[in-house]
């Protein structure tokens, strides 16, 4: 019977924070007894760090924890595993793989990362070439290829990978889904240094590297349905983000229009006007998608809010380097580091500038973001191609 009541809700909630107080029980130990306790991803089922809640009760724990002062899982860190393996784990794993990664994913013990986009197959991720072939005596799948783009992944435990079991059926057939090991000896990550001076980011090469067929995630050659699971929470994890009014990239601008009017010009004034408008309504459309997700799985709508979240992003880290004049063209230091995570507003205006080039590239390119909601969300004709019926291994590379 599912979980309706919010005053039980907070009650168990209490009950938590009685059994473990925060002030003495280590971050860890009370991440691990609040997933054990259901109250985790309360929408998710028992046993799995969940109470079969409607997702809309998540905010009565969230709540009652934060009033608490407890301990979060640091989301920003973990928010690959958070937002893409485990809806995919929950949605298509056995039984033991949900027993196995869910709790060490969500407490943040172990980190994930993704390996999907590759070299010659990016914004065509379907064209990927990367191939798993299984060992008849083992089971094992062994794995070789390459892939980029690829956050956390100098950090990552786990990985959720797509590679190509079959070559000799169309490219969306022939792809099947896998856990991926990043301590395999075969696995090697290689920094890619960005235009912020950062290697956020990295290259992924794959040498035959093994992964049981324990590790794999749906039927073989079903990989391709496996994935737009992920792709669609990734991009309801990038673009719909809950934030408050004047979060993102918004606060900083406007922050810095209050603070200096000797910058204020009526040209910026009236472009200011309309971004904050526009950031104001990205906002409110996310709460409303969020709203959605409390009836099931994420639809096509959230490319809708990954694109207008990139566009929002690079127009206004513009005018603030605008706004700033000279000083918008200073950079605090281009020290060859490897974040954890992405800090937009932590950082300087040029750091805006500059990391927000990439948001119409990651999770997903806005011209193939702008064809998904064309074809899926408005229902227009889908553009002609000449490959749905041809075997990958015959596709002009």
């Amino acid at each position: 019977m599912k979980m309706t009541d919010a005053a039980e809700l907070r009650r168990r909630t209490q009950e938590l924070l009685t059994a473990h107080p925060v002030a003495t029980t280590a971050p860890t130990d009370f991440l691990k007894a609040r997933f054990d306790a259901g109250l985790a991803w309360v929408h998710y089922p028992v046993g799995l760090g969940g109470l079969d809640a409607p997702r809309s009760m998540q905010p009565v724990v969230d709540a009652e924890l934060a009033a608490a002062g407890a301990p979060d899982n640091d989301p920003r860190k973990i928010g690959i595993g958070l937002g893409m393996a485990a809806p995919t784990v929950l949605g298509f794993g056995t039984d033991e793989q949900k027993q196995r990664f869910l709790r060490p994913l969500w407490v943040g013990e172990e980190v994930w990362c993704q390996l999907f986009s590759e070299p010659g197959a990016g914004s065509d991720l379907a064209a990927l070439a990367t191939r798993a072939v299984q060992d008849e005596t083992t089971g094992d799948w062994i794995i070789n290829g390459q892939k980029v783009w690829t956050s956390s992944a100098h950090l990552a435990r786990w990985a959720i990978l797509i590679a190509r079991t079959d070559p000799d059926v169309p490219k969306h057939r022939g792809i099947t889904y896998f856990i991926c090991d990043m301590t395999d000896p075969g696995v090697e990550v290689r920094p890619l240094r960005q235009i912020t001076g950062e290697a956020e980011f990295n290259e992924v090469f794959l040498t035959d590297v093994r992964i049981p067929d324990a590790h794999r995630l749906g039927p073989v050659g079903d990989g391709w349905k496996v994935a737009q699971t992920t792709l669609m929470n990734e991009r309801v994890s990038i673009g719909g983000a809950r934030i408050p009014r004047e979060g993102g990239m918004i606060g900083p601008i406007a922050q810095t229009w209050r603070e200096r009017p000797e910058l204020r010009t009526h040209d910026v004034h009236q472009r200011l006007l309309t971004l904050w408008v526009e950031a104001e309504v990205a906002r409110l459309t996310g709460e409303r998608l969020r709203q959605q997700l409390v009836a099931g799985q994420p639809g096509h709508e959230g490319s809708g809010m990954k694109l207008n979240f990139a566009r929002l992003n690079q127009e206004i880290s513009g005018l603030e380097v605008e706004l700033l004049g000279e000083e918008g063209l200073l950079y605090s230091e281009w020290t060859m580091r490897r974040p954890e995570m992405v800090d937009f507003t932590g950082r300087d205006a040029g750091y805006r500038y500059l990391r927000s080039k990439g948001n119409s590239i990651e999770g997903g390119t806005s011209e193939v973001l702008l064809n998904i909601v064309a074809e899926r969300v408005l229902g227009l004709p889908t553009e002609p191609r000449t490959d749905k019926d041809v075997a990958w291994k015959d596709l002009a590379r």
